[in-house]
């Protein structure tokens, strides 16, 4: 049986420049038309001649891109795979707090797979939702499908599932109304800040000059301080040890890592140079004498932005470091955490208590600080007892800061005001699209949020 000849379509699939969970096709040959097809049919958009974007709620892109691949390599088409996105392939990540935890991995998957082709009917109006409501614990809504059909939802991003279906869409309305009452609003929900990174990710404008070759121009804008570029944080380290003698560094043999060490012995951090921007770049401790065991620690992720690290050097520099946050060993006061969060409370941030976790979150939920009331009794305990953090979820954040028990309330409280009220720059490409990459979304498309059950697609 002679052997199918080769496609003349080449793909490169590769990590999004900008979100790091999304992945980009870039669809080269003769053929290209053939691979395009393939592509969409399988998740990924047109953002630009030639390229293409998959961005999901689940942040699962890796492992549906690898299962592109190799549907597309079994129809004879080329596909390459950059290391950087096999890395992502590659890392059995696991969502922390899932809140079913009796699934394994291919079962939480199913359940966001679901989920995503929820939003995706959604977002292109196959589905549309009349009236959503908070039930207390989250988003629900009611909606109706083109064929006339309606049904009701129940959760936001990868969570959200169909809870019913109906014949008409005002009989899933009247059910709606009947159990939510007053609570009921019109229209879908605001869009969640998972699902406006995934809309961002599909902006042709992400992905200027793509048919020309022409370099994107930069664009710097105010935000929130969580919401900023990240650190450059070799340039900070060098500038921070430059203007405060009483701080040494020396850098490893390796050339991996830098320390900075106090003059007192009992002050130490240590960089990791070009450390993956998920991953500990900083880890910062304070000992009692030059020779104890460490009396508290706290760890920086990569992407972690430059107010807040500047926050933490300067809190390290002006005394606060030695000021530990326990009122008997082993133990954290009402009044410490009270101290700790006081910038958050004065900025209206939202204050839930769930079991041994207290949180503090923006009214977009997209940062937070966490205290978990557990390891703070038990700081022998190796889990941090803070944790701040910002992006879609605490569970895969875009930077997260990390600290144990005895952590100072004054170093705690001086993060918690950039967090609340601290500003920062964010760089974004900007140019004006080719008629060939503008948007083509008719005016109207409700936000990108919600649901459909299977097996319905029009």
């Amino acid at each position: 049986m002679s052997t199918p000849p080769r496609i003349d379509a080449h793909v490169r699939l590769d990590t999004h420049p900008r979100h790091p969970s999304a992945v980009v096709a870039t669809v080269t040959g003769t053929a290209q038309h053939i691979a395009h097809a393939h592509l969409t049919v399988r998740g990924f958009e047109p953002v630009g001649a030639g390229t293409l974007v998959m961005a999901r709620i689940d942040h699962e892109e890796p492992y549906w891109a690898e299962r592109t691949a190799q549907a597309l390599t079994a129809l004879h088409i080329t596909v390459t795979i950059t290391p950087g996105l096999r890395e992502a392939i590659d890392d059995d990540w696991t969502w922390a707090n899932y809140p079913f935890p009796w699934c394994n991995r291919q079962e939480i998957r199913q359940i966001s797979d679901e989920a995503q082709k929820i939003y995706d009917d959604i977002r292109h109006s196959w589905l549309i939702i009349h009236a959503h409501a908070h039930d207390g614990h989250t988003i629900v809504a009611a909606g109706s499908y083109r064929d006339g059909s309606g049904v009701t939802l129940h959760g936001e991003n990868h969570l959200r599932s169909v809870t019913q279906t109906f014949e008409t869409a005002a009989d899933a309305l009247a059910s709606f109304h009947g159990d939510h009452g007053d609570a009921a609003r019109p229209g879908p929900a605001p869009q969640t800040d998972v699902e406006r990174q995934a809309a961002e990710a599909r902006d042709p404008l992400l992905f200027p000059g793509l048919a020309e070759g022409e370099p994107a121009a930069r664009h710097a804008e105010t935000v929130p301080a969580y919401a900023a570029d990240p650190a450059d944080h070799d340039a900070v380290l060098d500038s921070f040890a430059e203007e405060h003698g009483e701080w040494q560094k020396w850098r490893t043999w390796s050339d991996d890592t830098t320390h900075l060490v106090h003059e007192s012995q009992t002050l130490r951090a240590e960089l990791v140079h070009e450390a993956d921007p998920r991953e500990t770049a900083w880890t910062f401790a304070a000992y009692e004498t030059p020779v104890s065991d460490r009396i508290w620690h706290l760890t920086m992720t990569g992407a972690t932005p430059e107010p807040l690290l500047q926050s933490l050097l300067i809190s390290l520099d002006d005394g606060s470091a030695w000021d530990t946050a326990t009122s008997a060993p082993g133990l954290v006061s009402e009044e410490t955490v009270t101290a700790a969060t006081r910038p958050l409370a004065d900025a209206g941030w939202k204050h839930t208590v769930d079991g041994r976790f207290i949180s503090w979150t923006t009214s977009q939920s997209d940062a937070g600080v966490t205290f978990d009331a557990f390891t703070a009794q038990n700081p022998r305990n190796a889990s941090a007892t803070w944790t701040l953090w910002a992006g879609p979820s605490i569970d895969r954040p875009t930077w997260a800061i990390h600290a144990s028990a005895h952590t100072p309330a004054p170093l705690l409280a001086a993060l918690a005001e950039d967090l609340a009220h601290g500003t920062g720059t964010r760089t974004t490409p900007t140019a004006h699209p080719s008629p060939a990459h503008r948007r083509t979304t008719p005016p109207g498309l409700p936000p990108a949020t919600s649901p459909r059950p299977a097996g319905r697609r029009p």
